[in-house]
């Protein structure tokens, strides 16, 4: 079975976004930062991620990016505040889903940028 990260420091968003992957027939773990979510990627065999951008106090997901990027795994990053952490996005070559969205709408954007089927 595939398996997805979700790097999210709000714990509801990051459950609804698990909920979505295994509604769609996928498995997701989560990390509320990036030591636990470099862990994942170092653990287990992950195919795509999405990061939340600005994980509080003043962290960002940039760790995280860089570690799937040297790896080839895909991610989307997820904001809720893209005035703020544009900057930090600049620096990140990923497609940007705005927050508030659908959590299925978000991993089904995932899951078409990897190429797997949805269900």
């Amino acid at each position: 079975m595939k398996l997805f990260l979700v790097l999210e420091d709000e714990p509801f968003i990051a459950m609804d976004l698990q909920y979505a992957f295994e509604d769609a027939g996928y498995e997701a773990v989560t990390a509320v930062g990036n030591e636990e979510a470099i862990a994942h990627i170092e653990e287990s065999d992950i195919v795509g991620a999405i990061l939340d951008v600005s994980l509080g106090g003043g962290v960002t997901c940039q760790a995280t990016a860089t570690r799937l990027a040297k790896e080839g795994i895909p991610f989307i990053l997820h904001t809720g505040d893209l005035d703020r952490v544009g900057e930090h996005l600049r620096e990140i070559d990923a497609p940007i889903i705005p927050k508030p969205r659908p959590a299925e709408d978000v991993v089904a954007r995932l899951i078409d940028l990897i190429g797997q089927p949805a269900s």
